[in-house]
């Protein structure tokens, strides 16, 4: 029977209403529904249906979840903005400032493509929907809406089909798994199988029909069993069989495993009332059903890191059948089905939720310190790194479950637990025995790290840490470290040119705001700084304050004086075809050096200008040019290159590339483009073997972009 939007409308009210007791708040609800109803009226999906059956439909499924009521009303608003002209401001001034904002993430994040082949583009997603969402229910809003979108996904092209359940794969559902939320998460996996290897999920299912009435009676017959059991003890329980996920299965198949082997297609979940109680009837169990050795599980005393707690074994049922049995209490069920979800918090909105969060996740803690410390591309190797790879569990000697990526060290570990304590770090004791810093954890190690307040983090750490927050604190420690001694550096190089100056302090400070504002820097440890780390130099501070216009250019280059500039007499350097006696000149456009493949022009009263042959002021002439070759003298010849760079600090870098060289540098000039800086340099120089190996030499500089050849 179709079910048209009303009765749909009706169903979420009487959803709602088991957990949202406020009146008012169900109002709220009911006039968000009426708004987009009326905004979506005319409007139809792909399926053929109303478009508001969509949003009600995302906002039954976060019923099921029990979301909190702001949420439901922004997930029937949620395509409000995207798809009805309707403003962000008629939202808020409607519905209040915390729906509206939920509404307006949630439209930014639709508007994203999420497509990509590559990991790093896939980690970026993912980066996207978890880190720039400042609150998690725009998160959980989407993995709804995510989720109505692959059940109707059979409405789509084979084509769109495939692509959008790889980008469920390969996205969302490692967030649905982070957030815990497996009722939302099983289900994605399931469709997105579906959909992109659909003979593979057929053949499952087809696998599972066939001994579905078969594996019905054996649960049947364990529950009967285990429940007497139970009740012999006097333990209040409920017992229900819990059917393998489809996509859980394919993964064990993918590994190797035969269905024969796969041990949980049998499985049964006990809930209790206490914790107390699970342990309860963990020993009762095992007291009557042999457990199979290594297939037991405590998270009730090691929860995972997403809230997940429950007991889980694997037994010999009836008839030698394999069970695997999760024992839990009905508030640790709420939170394996929900995860983050369970803590809707009604009367403090968000902010209970929030912190809730942020205690209990530590992968969206380290997600948000990340966020802040690093670049685009640095945060995108991090939640890749870091967030969504191979995980362990470690313990600290108190018993606390820490979560690393695989491959982490103790030191990794201690940054985890604090900064504090890993930039004091001098050892570390893993399981009782010592062991070295670069030492790879394994799940279930317990660390117990050794410190001392006077010890400072060692260089040598970044060549062997795993995590991009140990990485990140790590290189703060040390640029901190440098910017302190550049400023006690820049202080005294200063202080030393004032007083050769024999300029007071004082006196010198009395512009400081003229200084500090020609070399654009905050304050004057800012320029202390940048005087100690080369970027200005205190002759250059002293002359802006004398008002001595000696440029960056001409100091460095009176460093370069010592070297004797011999300008070269060409008229015995080229030797042109037929003529002994006339005026040769080096063109200035395109100054050709010895090993240039050159020609000559005939002037006008002026003799023969050479060029080098791909100068365009000559390459399209025919007449007036002669053939000129170079003689076998050794002199040096001025040319000019062209640098392109990022950094405007890279003048000392230039001219200590020629300190081993026999190349002069004879001027600089600073010329501006853009967001780039670039210098034209002429350099004196034998010939072009020489000149390319110097080319290649400032290639080499960091943040050099490019060298060429300039012709005018």
């Amino acid at each position: 029977m179709k079910v048209t939007k009303i009765s749909k409308y009706i169903q979420l009210e009487e959803k709602l209403k088991k957990y949202i007791k406020n009146e008012e708040e169900i109002n709220e609800i009911k006039k968000a529904y009426e708004f987009a109803n009326i905004k979506h009226n005319g409007q139809k999906r792909v399926s053929g249906e109303d478009y508001i059956i969509h949003p009600l439909n995302v906002a039954f499924i976060l019923s099921g979840i029990h979301a909190d009521s702001k949420t439901i009303e922004a997930a029937l608003l949620h395509d409000t903005i995207e798809d009805c002209e309707v403003s962000y401001e008629e939202i808020e001034n409607l519905f209040g400032i915390e729906v509206a904002k939920l509404v307006e993430s949630i439209t930014k994040i639709n508007r994203l493509n999420f497509s990509g082949d590559t990991e790093a583009l896939i980690a970026n997603q993912r980066k996207i929907l978890v880190g720039m969402t400042e609150d998690v229910r725009v998160i959980i809003l989407k993995l709804a809406d995510r989720l109505h979108n692959m059940r109707t996904l059979w409405a789509l092209s084979e084509k769109r089909q495939k692509a959008n359940a790889k980008e469920t794969l390969d996205i969302f559902t490692p967030i649905a798994h982070r957030l815990g939320i497996n009722s939302i998460k099983s289900e994605l996996e399931d469709l997105s199988l579906r959909y992109l290897k659909p003979d593979v999920y057929y053949q499952i299912v087809e696998k599972l029909n066939k001994t579905k009435v078969e594996r019905d009676n054996y649960v049947v017959e364990m529950i009967e069993s285990v429940s007497k059991l139970l009740n012999e003890h006097n333990i209040k329980h409920e017992i229900k069989g819990r059917s393998k996920s489809i996509y859980s299965i394919y993964k064990k198949l993918d590994k190797g495993k035969s269905f024969n082997e796969i041990y949980d297609l049998l499985a049964l979940r006990v809930f209790v009332d206490t914790e107390a109680e699970c342990y309860q009837v963990l020993g009762l169990i095992h007291s009557k059903f042999r457990p199979i050795p290594k297939r037991f599980k405590d998270y009730i005393a090691m929860p995972k890191t997403n809230m997940y707690q429950s007991l889980h074994t694997t037994v010999f049922g009836i008839d030698g059948q394999l069970f695997e049995i999760q024992i839990r209490t009905y508030e640790m069920d709420k939170v394996a089905e929900c995860g983050i979800a369970s803590h809707w918090s009604y009367k403090e909105g968000k902010s209970n939720m929030q912190s809730e969060m942020e205690q209990k996740l530590q992968f969206f803690r380290v997600i948000m310190e990340l966020k802040n410390e690093e670049n685009d591309e640095q945060f995108v190797d991090s939640v890749k790194e870091d967030v969504l790879k191979d995980t362990i569990y470690v313990f600290t000697p108190m018993g606390d479950v820490i979560e690393l990526p695989n491959g982490s060290t103790p030191i990794d570990f201690a940054y985890r637990v604090h900064s504090k304590v890993g930039d004091t770090t001098i050892g570390a004791i893993v399981n009782n025995n010592i062991v070295p810093l670069d030492y790879k954890l394994k799940d279930n190690d317990i660390v117990k790290i050794n410190t001392n307040k006077s010890s400072t983090p060692s260089q040598e750490w970044l060549n062997f840490v795993k995590t991009s927050q140990a990485k990140n604190k790590i290189k703060a420690f040390f640029n901190k470290s440098s910017k302190e001694d550049n400023y006690n550096k820049g202080e005294d190089l200063l202080s030393k040119e004032l007083r050769k100056r024999k300029i007071s302090n004082s006196t010198f400070m009395e512009n400081i705001d003229k200084i500090l504002n020609e070399f654009k820097c905050v304050d004057i440890n800012e320029l202390y700084i940048n005087i100690g780390n080369n970027k200005f130099t205190p002759i250059q501070v002293v002359n802006i304050f004398t008002e001595e216009n000696i440029t960056k250019e001409e100091i460095i280059l009176n460093k370069t004086k010592d070297k004797e500039i011999v300008l070269p007499n060409i008229k015995n350097d080229i030797k042109v075809e037929g003529i002994d006696d006339i005026k040769v000149n080096i063109a200035s456009c395109c100054k050709p050096i010895k090993g240039d493949r050159i020609v000559g022009y005939i002037t006008k009263g002026n003799g023969i200008t050479v060029h080098r042959m791909v100068c365009p002021n000559v390459s399209d002439l025919n007449e007036r040019l002669i053939d000129v070759k170079w003689n076998d003298t050794i002199k040096k010849y001025p040319t000019s290159l062209l640098i392109k760079s990022l950094d405007n600090n890279i003048l000392m870098n230039i001219v200590a590339k020629t300190s081993n060289t026999d190349i002069t540098i004879e001027s600089i000039k600073s010329l501006s483009s853009g967001n780039d800086y670039i210098y034209q340099i002429t350099v004196l120089v034998e010939d072009k073997e020489r000149l390319t190996k110097y080319m290649n030499d400032l290639n080499m500089i960091p943040n050099v972009l490019s060298v060429e050849r300039l012709i005018k």
